[in-house]
């Protein structure tokens, strides 16, 4: 998936769901996408950290957040 297909993806999560926070969205892109997504974007995270900083899934969703705020752009 790339960059832009995920930030898709989170904007028509967060669409459906406008009450849930940026970290909620982000799980349900991880959760939605399955074991396999999540294994993809954890160890997307491992490349780019240089780490692993806690379980797979808490992993992927850092990556999603990482990707939708850095392509955000900076906050006005």
């Amino acid at each position: 998936m790339t960059a832009e297909e995920l930030i898709i993806e989170f904007s028509l999560i967060r669409l459906d769901h406008p009450e849930l926070d940026f970290e909620e969205i982000a799980a349900l892109v991880v959760r939605r996408g399955g074991a396999e997504r999540e294994l993809e974007f954890a160890s997307r995270n491992l490349a780019d950290r240089g780490e692993l900083r806690g379980p797979a899934f808490r992993t992927a969703v850092e990556y999603v957040l990482r990707v939708v705020l850095t392509l955000r752009g900076p906050s006005d």
